[in-house]
C-alpha cells in the first residue's frame, strides 16, 4: 500500500505565505477587535480558576486550550472537538502570529460554532501566549507548535497540571529530548495523560499487524526498512519588514533548531513504526545525505535527502530513507522480513517466504481521528494514557539519523542521547526583535552540515 504523501508539514504551524505579516507589536486586543471575528462574551480569562485536578471526566465538559494555531494544530482541535462521550469545548487559544490565530479561529468556528467558546480574553499572541493559555481553566492543552518548542511548553504544561495532546517530534535536540522526558516523569507522578501525535499506534490495521508480527507470523525479524519519499513541499518566502527571527519562524520547516530536518519532522512516523515492532530505539547508526535539488537560501539549513541504515540491540538491521525530490520513485510505507516470510506494515499485508499473501487487516486508517477517540475515551474513563517515553524515544531516534547523515560517521545510542549540542536556547526567546538561533551569510545562505567536517557543530 502506498499512503497518500501528506505529511503534518504541508500544514504549517505557524506560517502561512498568503497571509499579511503582522507585526508582534501590534497588540492582542486591537488586532482582534479589527478583525471582527470573535463572539461577544465570555469570561475573562484573569478570573478563570486553576485547571482541576486529574479525574474522570465522566459526561462532563473537557475544555481544550490550543498552544499553536497553524495547520496541524487546528486539525487537532478539530479531532478534539469529534470525540463522543461528553462534551468538548475549545475554550483558549495561543500563537505567535495574528494572523494565524484568525484562519484558525474563523475556520474552527465555521465548523464547530457550538463547540467554539474562545473569547477576545482568551485568544492570545505572542511567544508568552502558552504561558496565557496555561493560565484559563482548560483541563486539556493541545501542544502544536513548530517542535523546537515543545520541550518548553510540555515542561510548562506539566507545571500546571493540564492533561496534555501533544504533537511529535518532541523536541529538535537531544538536550530538548532529555528535558521532556524529565518533565514527562513529572506528568506521571502527578497522573497526567500524555498523548502523542504518533497516530499509527491508534490505526486497527497497524495494530492489527503488530499483533500478528509480534506472536511470529513471519517468524523472526531478520531487516525492517521504511521510507517517506515525496516530491516538494511548501515555504515561505522573506517578506519585507520581517526580522530574521520571524522569518524563520514563519519559514520554520527549513531551519533545524524550529523542524529537526524532514527526517525528525516528517520520517520520525516510519521510524516509529520500527522502534514499535522492535520495542525500543536502535544501538547505533550511520547514513547519508545531502542537498541535491533543495539549495536556494529559502531551504535554510536542512537537507532533501537522508539514508541511514540503523541497528537494534538484536543485531537487526533497518533501512530509512526519506526524501523531498520531484520526479523521482515515492513511498510511505515501512516492511519487515522474517525467517519464515515478510510483512507490508504500512499496508497491513502479510506474505509467505514464496511472496504469497497469507494475511491482510481490513481495520481502518484514521489514526489522526482515532488517537483523539482513545485519548478521550480513556480520561472519560479516569484512565491517563502515557505516551511520552515511545515519542521521545521515537523522536531521538530521528536526531541521530540526523547526525548521521551530518557528519557522516557511526554513532551510538548513548553517544547522541548525551549530546550537548543545543541548537537554540528556546526560554530567552521572547520577542520576535530577539536574535535569531541562527544567521545568514553575507549572501543571505545559511551553514549547512558537511559530512566529515567538524562532529561538534552537529552531535
Amino acid at each position: 500500500m502506498t499512503e497518500q504523501v501528506k505529511s503534518d508539514a504541508t500544514q504549517p504551524q505557524s506560517a502561512d505565505s498568503s497571509a499579511a505579516s503582522v507585526s508582534e507589536t501590534a497588540t492582542r486586543r486591537n488586532f482582534i477587535k479589527g478583525s471582527s471575528l470573535l463572539l461577544a462574551g465570555g469570561a475573562m480569562a484573569g478570573t478563570l480558576p486553576v485547571a482541576r485536578a486529574a479525574h474522570a471526566y465522566g459526561s462532563d465538559v473537557i475544555k481544550i486550550g490550543l498552544i499553536g494555531s497553524g495547520g496541524r494544530g487546528s486539525g487537532a482541535a478539530e479531532q478534539a472537538m469529534n470525540t463522543t462521550g461528553g462534551d468538548v469545548r475549545l475554550t483558549a487559544m495561543g500563537d505567535v502570529f495574528p494572523d494565524r490565530m484568525q484562519q484558525s479561529y474563523r475556520a474552527l468556528q465555521g465548523r464547530h460554532k457550538d463547540k467554539i467558546d474562545v473569547t477576545e480574553d482568551t485568544q492570545f499572541v505572542g511567544l508568552d501566549a502558552y504561558k496565557r493559555v496555561l493560565d484559563t481553566n482548560c483541563d486539556l492543552v493541545i501542544l502544536a507548535t513548530p517542535p523546537g518548542f515543545r520541550p518548553l511548553h510540555f515542561e510548562a504544561a506539566v507545571e500546571a497540571g493540564k492533561q496534555i495532546f501533544a504533537e511529535k517530534p518532541v523536541a529538535t535536540d537531544a538536550p530538548g529530548v532529555r528535558r521532556f522526558l524529565a518533565a514527562n516523569e513529572k506528568a506521571k507522578e502527578k497522573g497526567l495523560a500524555v498523548a502523542i501525535g504518533l497516530q499509527r499506534h491508534h490505526e486497527v490495521a497497524y495494530k492489527e499487524t503488530m499483533d500478528q508480527l509480534k506472536n511470529g507470523a513471519i517468524g523472526d525479524i531478520v531487516f525492517c526498512r521504511c521510507y517517506w519519499n515525496q516530491g516538494e513541499l511548501w515555504v515561505r518566502n522573506r517578506k519585507e519588514g520581517q526580522s530574521e527571527l520571524e522569518y524563520q519562524m514563519r519559514n520554520w520547516y527549513y531551519f533545524n533548531w524550529l523542524c529537526g530536518d524532514h527526517i525528525v519532522e516528517q520520517h520520525i512516523h516510519n521510524i516509529d513504526v520500527i522502534n514499535w515492532l522492535m520495542g525500543g530505539p536502535p544501538a547505533k547508526a550511520e547514513g547519508m545525505g545531502g542537498r541535491q535539488v533543495r539549495t536556494g537560501k529559502d531551504y535554510g539549513q536542512i537537507y532533501d535527502h537522508h539514508a541511514v541504515e540503523f541497528t537494534y540491540p538484536n543485531g537487526v538491521k533497518m533501512l530509512s530513507m526519506c526524501r523531498h525530490i520531484p520526479g523521482c520513485w515515492n513511498s510511505v510505507s515501512e516492511f519487515a522480513h522474517g525467517t519464515k516470510g515478510w510483512c507490508d506494515i504500512s499496508g497491513a499485508k502479510i506474505y509467505d517466504s514464496n511472496n504469497k499473501l497469507v494475511w491482510k487487516s481490513e481495520g481502518n486508517r484514521n489514526g489522526h481521528q482515532e488517537e483523539h477517540h482513545d485519548l478521550f475515551r480513556e480520561l472519560r474513563a479516569g484512565n491517563k494514557p502515557s505516551e511520552g517515553k515511545y515519542g521521545a524515544e521515537s523522536t531521538m531516534t530521528a536526531i541521530m539519523g540526523r547526525m548521521a547523515t551530518y557528519s557522516g560517521r557511526e554513532l551510538t545510542w548513548d553517544q547522541v542521547l548525551n549530546s550537548e549540542l543545543k541548537l537554540a536556547d528556546f526560554d530567552s526567546i521572547k520577542s520576535l526583535e530577539d536574535e535569531a538561533p541562527v544567521k545568514p551569510d553575507e549572501n543571505g545562505n545559511y551553514e549547512v552540515a558537511k559530512p566529515g567536517s567538524d562532529i561538534k557543530k552537529v552531535l
